[in-house]
This record gives C-alpha cells, sequence and structure tokens, in this order.
C-alpha cells in the first residue's frame, strides 16, 4: 500500500512491535473534509479576454489572418504578462468550503462566496469565446442575487460543473445531480 505523509497518525503506539505502518487518517490521500480543513479544489486564471477586450479581440482578428498573425501575437504578449504577474495576477479557486478571486504575491482573497450560499451557477449569455475557450460565469445566491461574476473563465463549463459538483458534495442538504451523465459510447 503506498501512502504519503499526510496520511500518517504518527508514530507506532510503545510497545508495538509490528512491522506495519500507521493507520492513515483519510480515506483518500488529499480529501479533507471543511470541517477539518481548507482544501483547493481548483483553481483557474482567467484568459486574456478578461484583460482586455478590445485588444484580445483585435488580436483574436490578426491571429486568424495568415500574414498578421505575429502582429496579433505582439498585441497579445502584454496582455499575457500582465496576466500571469504574481503582483497583478487574479485566480479563481475553488475550495470545499467556498469559491473566490485571490489576487496578489502571497494570493488573498479579495471577493468569496461560501458554498453553502450558492444555489445555481451560469454561464452569461453570449458570454462564450470560441477562440480562447473561455466565457463569464455568475455565482447565483439565495434570493436569485448575482453574489460574484468571474470573467473570462477557461473551460467555464468544466469549471462550472465542478462549483456544483463541490457544492453537492460539501455542504448537507445540497446533494443533488448537477448534471445528467452522459456516457462515452452514447455520442458518436
Amino acid at each position: 500500500m503506498v501512502m504519503d505523509q499526510s496520511q500518517l497518525t504518527g508514530p507506532p503506539a510503545p510497545g508495538d512491535s509490528s512491522n506495519s505502518q500507521p493507520a492513515p487518517r483519510q480515506a483518500v490521500a488529499g480529501l479533507t473534509p471543511p470541517q477539518t480543513g481548507e482544501a483547493v479544489i481548483r483553481e483557474a486564471w482567467p484568459t486574456v479576454l478578461d484583460a482586455s477586450p478590445a485588444a484580445a479581440g483585435l488580436g483574436k482578428k490578426l491571429i486568424r489572418s495568415v500574414f498578421l498573425a505575429p502582429l496579433g501575437w505582439l498585441l497579445l504578449a502584454p496582455l499575457y504578462f500582465k496576466k500571469i504577474l504574481p503582483f497583478l495576477a487574479r485566480r479563481y479557486t475553488i475550495t470545499n468550503r467556498r469559491v473566490m478571486i485571490r489576487r496578489g504575491l502571497k494570493p488573498a482573497p479579495t471577493h468569496e462566496v461560501a458554498l453553502a450560499d450558492i444555489e445555481d451557477v451560469r454561464l452569461a449569455a453570449g458570454s462564450f469565446d470560441e477562440f480562447y475557450e473561455s466565457g463569464t460565469l455568475e455565482v447565483v445566491v439565495k434570493g436569485g442575487q448575482v453574489a460574484l461574476t468571474l470573467t473570462g473563465v477557461p473551460e467555464p463549463e468544466g469549471f462550472r460543473r465542478t462549483l456544483l459538483s463541490a457544492c453537492a458534495a460539501w455542504v448537507p442538504g445540497k446533494g443533488k445531480i448537477v448534471g445528467a451523465f452522459i456516457p462515452a459510447s452514447a455520442t458518436k
């Protein structure tokens, strides 16, 4: 049996002469209940579309052309580096307790919503961009109000399903089916 150090409970009891390993604290390594501690489930960095929609749109048009693609790359390069600079970077993080927008060198939450408060997560109409494969997600809380807007989320449908699955898994009473499962054999 392979175990990582996070599963160990401590040294063997005095007088225990067996060579067996200590019992694990968790059934699955890395799976932490919210009562024990906060664990990151998924993190996403917004696309360059979030930094400057107008420049990203122009860059997309230039890249799609054959001869002007290098000019498009040059136009998007500063937006890309702005996106990943540690002190400017923004991250969307889902944990076993909350979803949050984090910024900074040592990422600190600037906006957050507890998983227990989330009623639905929806993709804003007309926000999906096929070129950047990103969109805007709206986190809806009780009362139908949008509490958090996540712009430029890469692969927004996967992020949305992860967030809804986290709510169903970690919030008591919200264990509903997130979406219909379609087996691979059913698609052609």
